[in-house]
């Protein structure tokens, strides 16, 4: 290829100073190495750049396409170096983020709304992790950040905490188990367990308090909005276990109950995943400041990381 940024800049010089001699200053060239530059495009291409006998000079058609070139790859090419320079300084750059958890969508969405005004450079976006398995999306570069409770050594991700929390169970205020303080794995025996369309794995209520046990509930029903879960639980069609933040909204009438899980109650905490080489850049740092924030600002029932 023989055109390069050098010729781009000298057609756009030409054409806004309209002498060879103003250009050059303008670019920092001896008039002769200018006009050494456009001879050589001209001889290479077999065309005429400018009518040299006019003042100002008028480009040809020729350097008319040349010029249009120029303003149209030369303002692209300076947003990009501006940009990189953005991003080497990390104040730019990308942030997909996979949630595991559907009940985050309460302080996600905000955090990220006070994120987006103060870092307007970083591309956002944001999908949920239950379709596929974040961790290696994590790892390829697909994604960014996992939010999940579940972290896991490897020297490639480093697990931020974000905050701990309690599971409960909640159950129809008329249910048999309504008046118990807690439950026992052998008590969901005979329940529908209505959960988010989530490997069963990653849910707290399995991994945590029915699988070390041995139970299963008799049947699971996956539902996706929580306003419906919680419809299903206080209509008696199942029982559902949440983070006690999750919760709270719907539970200032009389028609549920929570209990514990357990007479110790089922403890998890939640972390944002990321790759080790990203933990220094400085909208990341960012991004896990403001959804620290967010967090201790919107949720109730939570508490300091454990450990």
């Amino acid at each position: 290829m023989y055109l390069n940024v050098s010729h781009l800049r000298s057609m756009e010089a030409l054409a806004e100073t309209g002498s060879l001699t103003a250009a050059a200053e303008r670019l920092h060239l001896t008039q002769s190495a200018l006009s050494h530059q456009i001879k050589g495009l001209e001889q290479h291409f077999d065309v005429t750049l400018f009518r040299r006998k006019s003042r100002p000079l008028h480009l040809t058609p020729a350097g008319e396409r040349l010029l249009s070139l120029a303003r149209d790859v030369l303002p692209r090419m300076e947003g990009c170096e501006l940009t990189l320079g953005r991003m080497g300084r990390g104040q730019s750059g990308r942030l997909h983020i996979a949630i595991e958890c559907h009940s985050c969508f309460k302080w996600l969405m905000p955090a990220l709304d006070s994120y987006r005004e103060a870092w307007p450079d970083v591309e956002l976006d944001l999908t949920q992790a239950h379709s596929f398995d974040p961790l290696p999306a994590l790892r390829s570069g697909r994604v960014d950040l996992v939010v999940t409770s579940d972290p896991h050594t490897d020297p490639a991700l480093v697990f931020q905490p974000l905050f701990s929390y309690e599971s409960l169970l909640a159950v129809a205020s008329g249910h048999a188990l309504a008046e118990q303080a807690f439950v026992r794995p052998q008590d969901l025996a005979a329940e529908t367990l209505i959960t988010y369309p989530v490997d069963p794995a990653r849910l707290d209520v399995f991994s945590r308090f029915l699988s070390p046990a041995g139970v299963r509930p008799a049947s699971i029903r996956r539902v996706e909005l929580t306003p419906l879960i919680m419809q299903l639980v206080a209509s008696g069609r199942g029982v559902c276990a949440l983070p006690a933040w999750a919760l709270e909204e719907y539970l200032r009438g009389d028609q549920l109950r929570t209990l514990r899980l357990g007479k110790a109650g089922v403890h998890a905490t939640l972390y944002a995943g990321i790759r080790a080489e990203d933990q220094s850049s400085a909208y990341m740092e960012a991004f896990l400041q403001q959804a620290s924030l967010t967090c201790f600002a919107q949720l109730p029932d939570i508490r300091p990381p454990d450990g």
